[in-house]
């Protein structure tokens, strides 16, 4: 990218950086919170060179197995030890990154208003628990991965037979497992937008997403499991029926669009839904999810 182009590209990302970090300022004079002592502050695995082994080989020696994110920590408890100031504005960094990210791949396709749609993602008040709480580390690292493996990806959908490309963008979808597994949407999300792009199904793309299915589906397996047997996901609060987790899923949709649209009360952890598959009314959240995936 040259010429206009460029100096175009320059400026908006750094008006997004900047956007961030005068956005975000406060945050770096914060503390540590909550579940920051299972990450950083009472984390025995931090200390070593012994445990930043155990991290990465002994899933359970750390609150949940996401061994590129504690590796961060690591390397940061290293740094500057328990001041929390250097965690924040790590994230902060990560957020900032991240925005530009977002901003150069709706670029990529051609999106109009990208950088109105980055400044949101930049300043909307869902990122606030991702980026000012320390734990959460593994949202702007595993976003930063993710982002990072799609641009590296989008020119070879539109043509673009670079031979770094595709290892490229496997490795970063690796290390975004490796901070945090839900990012094992992504090859679906470059399927979606081949055939988007294209106009019809992506046979060779799909072929190319595989290995990264394979993958991602492994690596969410690990985490289900970990959930379920170290951090204590079980018991009657989970033990929920087929059709119960039906309605879930279905509702979940229209709950996280109710919070892009109007994201208040922003809290830690929100009421428990009362789940009743006789009530007629609920099974009206998975129709319009259906009618939206099928529209």
């Amino acid at each position: 990218m040259t010429g206009p182009n460029a100096r175009s590209a320059w400026l908006g990302a750094t008006l997004l950086v900047a956007a961030t970090l005068v956005a975000y300022a406060s945050v770096v004079g914060a503390g540590f919170v909550w579940d920051d002592d299972d990450y950083v502050t009472a984390n025995a695995m931090l200390r070593s060179l012994d445990g930043l082994r155990r991290i990465w080989v002994e899933p359970g020696a750390v609150a949940q197995y996401y061994p590129f994110t504690f590796s961060t920590l690591w390397a940061e408890f290293h740094l500057w030890g328990l001041d929390p100031r250097g965690y924040h504005l790590t994230n902060v960094l990560l957020h900032a990154a991240n925005a530009v990210l977002v901003y150069l791949i709706l670029r990529r396709l051609a999106v109009p208003g990208a950088l109105v749609g980055a400044a949101l993602f930049a300043l909307h008040p869902v990122h606030v628990e991702s980026v000012a709480w320390i734990t959460e580390r593994k949202n702007v690292l595993s976003g930063a991965c993710y982002l990072g493996a799609l641009l590296a990806y989008l020119p070879r959908i539109d043509g673009d037979r670079a031979a770094w490309r595709y290892p490229a963008a496997l490795a970063l979808f690796v290390a975004a497992l490796l901070a945090k597994t839900v990012t094992c949407t992504w090859p679906v999300v470059v399927i979606l937008l081949a055939w988007w792009r294209r106009g019809r199904w992506p046979a060779a793309v799909v072929r190319e997403m595989l290995p990264a299915i394979a993958v991602g589906a492994a690596a969410g397996s690990l985490t289900m499991w970990m959930e379920s047997h170290h951090v204590g996901a079980r018991g009657a609060d989970w033990n929920l029926t087929p059709l119960e987790r039906l309605l879930v899923a279905g509702r979940v949709p229209w709950f996280y669009l109710r919070m892009l649209a109007l994201p208040a009360p922003l809290t830690f952890v929100y009421p428990r839904w009362h789940i009743d598959p006789a009530a007629a009314w609920q099974w009206g959240f998975p129709a319009l999810t259906l009618a939206a995936l099928g529209g």
